[in-house]
This record gives structure tokens, C-alpha cells and sequence, in this order.
């Protein structure tokens, strides 16, 4: 009776289960821009992709039935012989599969694929060391819904490559080709420079057959030409995202391809040849429904910025990275009228001062993102202008700023403290002079961050970080690379929200280990590349207390011995990935052992 009384259909399930995955993945990705822009987050890209919650589907077969419907995206990590091809029986609604850390043969892997009636729409081969040719002939034979592919950083992608994906999937709407290995590692000779001609002839090709592409990234390209990029934008009419880097373009060939293309929302430009900026000119004027611009490494008037400000462009995003030639009446002009900007990127621009970040702060009230790194004259003042004045501010990147000049001025202005609770991200990485007063400053203004930058600070004390896990009790990602100062030894406090902990280079030992192994017991993720002094007995420590642990690197920790690997799969179920230091690395029958006990170790 109870039982009858207690029971749900599935649909009442399933409903309650979206529930519980959806809410988990909003706690881990609090950011609002996460999916919408290219903010400091995703350097960081810790946690994991699945719910890293206890599975719901060891609960009940009726909840491993369901919960099996509700997985749409599948990441492979193997080493196995044979793949476990049977997971396609029981993934059916599957419409993302990622592809890029799988390491067998995967022409074979994509043939089997090809005969389970998914309908696909996402395939990502990144990484891989070519484009797998006879595979992806049988896969898009049977699976014909695919709409975006990524091969991002193959080690080999030629003209032929292109000719193949403009065949099998002529509806591609998001085409990710971006740095190319085999174009960082090529060199001058003859071969290199016909294939360059090919892959240019053929990029005008792809745009033909590609009629409904909407995005393209072609990042590291350099040798894209002005007749490929206006055939490009030509024949692909719907397109709105373009990720470019070149070299050998000129600026008629940009304005030539603009003028051919007026429904882009998204354009961004890498100027590959930084020894003579290039001059950006006026034909992004006719772009009118332009949201997102980032200009990489260009020569820019106040001219220009200037005529974007009178064409009232609906920007939300605006990159200037180590652009020359404007000053601050420009980027004022400009910002007066984008007044709907989220998103802001002035790198390198050595003009600006604390007074201006005040000034600008009145046209910025939706500002959610703002990079100033190597901005040589803002002081320790600019934190209370953006705790001040910019009320929607969750993310501040402030990388080789001038921090000297924090720690040399007169402090009386931090006795008025200004609270700024929305804040959740702060990078302040590669600040040398750095100091325990700019934590302790920091720290008050910020109370609410969930990821703190700190690598490369190498004066910051054990004292400062201390300070951090005191005052911020929702800290989360605390990445304290290459601090040398740093031991963590007074974390004699309980850390419950850490959850990603970056030591590497640091000279952390056990003592370390166990203090944040029995107070920081949340942990997912833990980083210790390169920690000479530790050894077994701390890695013991974590692997006993951490039992959430997922991930742990020990790349170049030699005193740490192969013996432990075995121990740590076995001793911590949660593990998901082992990185160890190079002579210690398992052979591959042992590697696919622990891969059958879930675990990756490389």
C-alpha cells in the first residue's frame, strides 16, 4: 500500500529530475555571460561538464532509464580496446558528442557510430591529429542533422579537409577551424606555400557549399587572403559570427568583404602583424545590427571610434586588445553612445587613468565584464571607482597592471569602505608588488567572490591568503600558481564552497596537504603540478578526506611514486582524472584498467 501510494510515472520523474540538473548546473555556472561571451571563466574551465552531484541513475533502474533519456551531451575519454560501443544503446536522445580526448582509431569509432539512428547536431573532433576521412564519409551518411563541427587545433587540416566537410555536411551552421598545429610548426618551404594556395581556393569552396553557416572561426589562419574572405562573406549570406587572424590582408580586402556581408552581429579581428598595425576602416560602419566587435593588435583613430559612436551601433561587447592610436576623447565618444555594454576589453591602453574609469562608469551602467590589464596608470583607487559606480560589475581581469604604485600611495582613501557584493570574479595575476594592505583592501570591497587570480604574485604571504578564505566564505576557484611565498600551513579554518585549488609551482609539502585535506573537504579539483616537496603521504592525505575529489594533477611531482596511482582510484571512487609525472605514467594495459574503473590517468 505505501509503496503503491508513493508511486510516479515517469513523466512526473523526469520533470523532477531536469529540476535537480538544471539547478546544478546554474550553481556552477553562476556567470550570466558564460554562454555568451569569451569572459575569464573560460580560461578556467575546471569543473567538469556533467553534474558532479552523486548520480542520480545508481538510485533506481527506473531513474537510470530516465536519466539515460535526459543525457544530450557525451564527452569520450578512452583508451580501451574495444570501445564499449553499446553506451549509444542507452544515450538515444544524444545530440552533442565530443570526440577530442578520445585516442583510438576513430575512423572506426565514427563508422559504428553511424549506424545508431541519433539525431546529432553538435560533433567536436578538436585536438586530434587529422581529420578522419573515411569516418566521417560513413557518419554523415546515416546522421544528416548535424549543424556545427568543431576541429580546432588538428594537427593536420589541408584543402582536401575542407572539400570533405563541405560534402558530407552542407548544412553546417557553425564551422570551428581555429589554430591549425600544423601552421605553427610549418615552415618556409615550397609545399607549405601550395598548400596555403589551396586551402585559400578552397575556402572559397566551402563557402558555396555551406549556404546556411551562421559562424565560422578561422583564428590562426594568418594566411588568409583579401579574395578568400570576400567570397567568404559573400556567398555565405546568413552568416553573423567571424573569428579572423591574419597577416596578409589589407584593409580595401576587409572593406571589400564587409560590404558584402551587412547581417553580421559578431566580427572579430586578429592583426597577426604587429610590427606595422594595421589601420581598420570604416566599412564595419555599415554593419548596423553589430553587437559584438573585438579588434586584436590595430591602429585606431578617435576618428573611428568616433563615427561608430554616430552610427549609434547596438554593441554589447567591444574589444580594443593592444590597440594603438586612440586616446581617451575616443573611447569616451564611443562609450557615451553604447550605452548597453556588457562587455569591455581595453588592454594596453596606457592613457587611462583612475579618473577616467570614473568618468566612464556614468555611460556604463549595464557593464558586467571589464579587462584593464597592463593599464600601467590606475592605482589601488580604481577598485573603489568600480565597487562605486558600476553597479552591475561581476568580473574584473586586471593582469600586469602597475601595482607598485597601489602599495606606494597613501591609503586614507580606503577608510570608507565600499561594499561591491556582485562581484564574483577578480584576476590579478602577474602583479609582482602586490601587497598584504591590497589583499586586505581587496577583500573587504569584494566579499562575495567566487574565483580569485592570483598566479605569479610572488610577494603575497601566507597571511593574505589566509585573509581571502577568511573574508570571502563563498570562494570557489583560488588559483595561487607560481606563489612562492605560499604554503597554506595556517589554513587551520574549515573552507566548505573551495572547490577548484591551483598550487602548482608552489613549494606546498604535506604539512600543506594535510591542513587543506581535513578544512577544505569540498574540493573537486586540485592542481599541484610541479610541487617537488610533496610526497605520498600528503597525496594520502587528500585522497582520505577530499571525497568529492574528481580531478588531480602531480605532473612533475617526483617524489610522488607510480605506487599511489593504483591506491588513489581505488581508495577515492569520486576520481575522474590523474595527471602524474611522466615516469611514473602507467603502461597501457594498466591505463585501461583504471579507464574501466572510471578513472583517466595519463
Amino acid at each position: 500500500m505505501v509503496a503503491t501510494s508513493l508511486y510516479l510515472p515517469d513523466e512526473c520523474w523526469e520533470l523532477i529530475l531536469k529540476f535537480l540538473i538544471n539547478h546544478d548546473d546554474k550553481k556552477k555556472n553562476y556567470s550570466p555571460e558564460a554562454t555568451s561571451f569569451s569572459g575569464y571563466f573560460q580560461k578556467f574551465p575546471y569543473l567538469p561538464s556533467d553534474s558532479h552531484s552523486i548520480s542520480l541513475s545508481v538510485v533506481s533502474k527506473q531513474f537510470l532509464s530516465i536519466t539515460n533519456r535526459l543525457r544530450f551531451s557525451l564527452t569520450i575519454f578512452n583508451h580501451a580496446h574495444p570501445f564499449p560501443i553499446s553506451l549509444f544503446h542507452r544515450f538515444t536522445n544524444l545530440t552533442s558528442l565530443n570526440l577530442s580526448c578520445y585516442y583510438g582509431d576513430l575512423n572506426d569509432l565514427l563508422c559504428q557510430i553511424s549506424h545508431f539512428p541519433l539525431s546529432l547536431t553538435s560533433l567536436n573532433l578538436s585536438g586530434q591529429p587529422e581529420i578522419p576521412v573515411d569516418g566521417l564519409r560513413s557518419f554523415s551518411k546515416n546522421i544528416t542533422t548535424l549543424t556545427s563541427l568543431s576541429c580546432s587545433r588538428m594537427g593536420c587540416i589541408d584543402s582536401s579537409d575542407l572539400t570533405l566537410i563541405a560534402d558530407c555536411f552542407p548544412l553546417l551552421e557553425e564551422l570551428d577551424l581555429s589554430d591549425p598545429v600544423w601552421l605553427r610548426l610549418a615552415d618556409e618551404r615550397d609545399e607549405y606555400w601550395n598548400s596555403v594556395h589551396n586551402f585559400n581556393s578552397e575556402l572559397e569552396t566551402l563557402s558555396l557549399s555551406l549556404f546556411k553557416l551562421r559562424k565560422v572561426n578561422l583564428s590562426g589562419h594568418r594566411y588568409i587572403n583579401d579574395q578568400s574572405l570576400f567570397h567568404l562573406f559573400k556567398n555565405c549570406k546568413l552568416l553573423e559570427e567571424a573569428i579572423i587572424s591574419f597577416e596578409h590582408l589589407t584593409m580595401a580586402g576587409i572593406d571589400s568583404a564587409l560590404g558584402e556581408n551587412p547581417n553580421l552581429r559578431s566580427l572579430s579581428f586578429s592583426n597577426l602583424f604587429v610590427s606595422t598595425p594595421a589601420r581598420i576602416g570604416h566599412s564595419l560602419l555599415s554593419l548596423k545590427g553589430l553587437t559584438c566587435l573585438d579588434l586584436l593588435c590595430f591602429k585606431i583613430s578617435d576618428e573611428f571610434l568616433s563615427s561608430i559612436a554616430m552610427e549609434g551601433l547596438p554593441l554589447t561587447r567591444l574589444v580594443l586588445k593592444n590597440c594603438t592610436g586612440y586616446s581617451y576623447d575616443g573611447i569616451s565618444n564611443l562609450l557615451s553612445k553604447c550605452q548597453h555594454l556588457q562587455h569591455l576589453n581595453l588592454q594596453n591602453a596606457d592613457f587611462l587613468n583612475d579618473q577616467h574609469v570614473v568618468q566612464l562608469s556614468s555611460f556604463l551602467v549595464n557593464l558586467m565584464s571589464i579587462n584593464l590589464s597592463r593599464c600601467g596608470n590606475l592605482t589601488k583607487s580604481v577598485f573603489f571607482a568600480l565597487a562605486q559606480n558600476y553597479p552591475s560589475l561581476s568580473e574584473i581581469i586586471m593582469e600586469y597592471t602597475n601595482i607598485r604604485k597601489i602599495s606606494e600611495e597613501n591609503s586614507n582613501s580606503s577608510t570608507d569602505v565600499v561594499v561591491s557584493p556582485q562581484l564574483k570574479s577578480l584576476c590579478l595575476a602577474r602583479n609582482q608588488w602586490l601587497r598584504e594592505e591590497n589583499i586586505t583592501m581587496i577583500t573587504s570591497i569584494f566579499p562575495n567572490l567566487e574565483l580569485l587570480d592570483l598566479s605569479h604574485c610572488n610577494v603575497i604571504s601566507e597571511e593574505s591568503i589566509c585573509q581571502v578564505l577568511r573574508r570571502c566564505p563563498k570562494i570557489r576557484h583560488l588559483i595561487l600558481a607560481n606563489c612562492s611565498r605560499v604554503k597554506l600551513i595556517r589554513v587551520n579554518f574549515k573552507v566548505p564552497k573551495l572547490e577548484v585549488l591551483d598550487l602548482s609551482f608552489t613549494k606546498v609539502g604535506d604539512e600543506t596537504l594535510y591542513f587543506i585535506s581535513k578544512n577544505c573537504c569540498g574540493l573537486l579539483q586540485l592542481f599541484l603540478s610541479n610541487c617537488y616537496a610533496l610526497t605520498k603521504k600528503g597525496v594520502e592525505h587528500v585522497v582520505k578526506n577530499c571525497t568529492q575529489l574528481r580531478e588531480i594533477n602531480l605532473n612533475g611531482c617526483y617524489k610522488v611514486n607510480a605506487d599511489i596511482v593504483a591506491f588513489m582510484v581505488f581508495s577515492r571512487p569520486s576520481l575522474r582524472k590523474i595527471q602524474v609525472a611522466h615516469d611514473f605514467r602507467p603502461n597501457d594495459e594498466k591505463r585501461e584498467y583504471f579507464l574501466r574503473h572510471g578513472c583517466l590517468v595519463n
